[in-house]
């Protein structure tokens, strides 16, 4: 398990959901297998700059919207 100044939170799912975009949708919008976008998701696998740009892009927002080292609050906070 990464130590917790290792992990990079985010709102993949929040932002899938959102949308109505599957896992499956997302990961071939990205070129990259679906499970990474599971794992990504539960924080399992941290994406490379460059995937982590991909990915806000994607969802037409900035890349700190996304991805963050600290917790993102819960929404209504």
């Amino acid at each position: 398990m990464a130590e917790q100044s290792d992990v990079v939170h985010n709102r993949i799912a929040m932002l899938r959901a959102e949308r109505g975009v599957s896992r499956r949708e997302l990961a071939d919008a990205l070129g990259v297998h679906y499970q990474t976008v599971g794992y990504l998701e539960r924080g399992e696998y941290s994406p490379s700059l460059f995937l982590a740009l991909r990915i806000a892009e994607y969802f037409g927002v900035a890349v700190e919207v996304v991805f963050s080292t600290s917790p993102f609050k819960r929404l209504g906070e």
